[in-house]
């Protein structure tokens, strides 16, 4: 078996940590997108868990959203329910509150706590897939362990 890099090793340590039995695996090809992540593992774009982080524009701070590969998120719709505007994240941004590149942020594990929100619709699914850590690296898991990992709480993003 070969080494994780180091960044899917953090993810696989908080895993541990957490008590969670849940294994990363690194593919060949890249999981950078919801698009090349299903093709990749092989399993449909709706499966996977995308983590996308927003900068909450009045407070500087970082939001993550964790969605359906199918579902475009309505930020708009976030921000009324948040009482605040979201704004895009650069990968400096991204990169300072994570700890991780855009591509394999992971949904846990980050440098830092942040606020989450989770797609109702990956509820659907016994099986879902999210980033750990970079982006070829992946790992499998249930919708009811993503909301214990992150502390989520789940709403519609569409």
């Amino acid at each position: 078996m070969s080494q994780l890099k180091e960044s899917a090793q953090q993810v696989q340590n908080k895993l541990i940590e957490l008590g969670y039995p849940n294994k990363v695996i690194e593919l060949p090809d890249s999981t950078r997108t919801a698009q090349e992540a299903a093709d990749a593992i092989g399993c449909k774009v709706a499966h996977i868990a995308k983590s996308i982080i927003f900068r909450l524009k009045n407070s500087d701070k970082p939001l993550l959203v964790v969605a359906s590969g199918v579902n475009r998120i309505n930020e708009k719709q976030i921000g009324n329910q948040l009482g605040e505007k979201l704004g895009k994240a650069d990968a400096d941004f991204v990169r300072e509150h994570t700890g991780f590149v855009i591509g394999g942020v992971p949904p846990l594990g980050h440098i830092e706590s942040i606020l989450t929100l989770i797609d109702e619709d990956l509820f659907q699914y016994d099986e879902i897939w999210a980033a750990a850590g970079h982006p070829r690296a992946v790992f499998e898991l249930t919708p009811e362990q993503l909301m214990q990992m992150t502390k989520g709480k789940v709403i519609c993003v569409k």
